[in-house]
């Protein structure tokens, strides 16, 4: 069996790690990091758009949400008028496309089933 340097929990530092180290340390990044970033931020996005498109990119992707849901309704935007008059042209397209029946505009039950 080998030895070990310590014996099953007993720590090589009992006092362990110092309350808040690892919160000040991460801090002190954050805040390094912010007083950069304002200092050069804008000019080092340029020059990273310019000079490593594909680095651009995965950094916009990144910072994107995982679930990105777009809905796209393009009748959404349209007034009441807009879409009583796409319907008018919807209900001619058919008509047309029946043949002139009228079914579309209330023909006859007859010209609907055909």
């Amino acid at each position: 069996m080998e030895a070990h340097q310590f014996k099953p929990g007993q720590s090589g530092n009992p006092k362990g790690r110092g309350k808040g180290v690892r919160n000040k340390l991460g801090e002190a990044f954050l805040e390094a990091l912010h007083e950069d970033f304002n200092e050069h931020g804008a000019d080092a996005i340029v020059k990273c758009r310019q000079d490593s498109p594909v680095a651009y990119v995965k950094v916009l992707a990144s910072i994107l949400p995982k679930d990105l849901n777009v809905t796209i309704n393009p009748l959404e935007e349209l007034t009441d008028a807009e879409l009583i008059e796409r319907i008018g042209e919807l209900r001619d397209a058919v008509d047309s496309a029946l043949g002139g029946t009228g079914a579309a505009a209330g023909g006859t039950e007859e010209a609907t089933r055909h």
